[in-house]
């Protein structure tokens, strides 16, 4: 069972939300079933060798979340 992150659209609040099956997610504030869910980058905490925690996400960017960005020039 996934959690997503949702915007709703009437009161503008951002939410995560775990989703059951075909259950159709509403803002937890205002109730609104008008909600969109929202890109999220993937990430993951592996132990390295050694056991130190090494912090992994879909970005080599600080500046955005995309692992390829032209855009920013890194």
């Amino acid at each position: 069972m996934p959690i997503y992150e949702y915007h709703c659209q009437q009161c503008n609040e951002n939410f995560e939300l775990l989703v059951m099956g075909g259950e159709d997610p509403t803002c937890p504030k205002c109730k609104s079933p008008k909600v969109v869910r929202l890109m999220s980058a993937c990430g993951f905490i592996s132990k390295g060798s050694g056991g130190q925690t090494v912090r992994t996400s879909a970005s080599s960017c600080s500046g955005c979340t995309s692992t390829n960005c032209s855009s920013c020039g890194h």
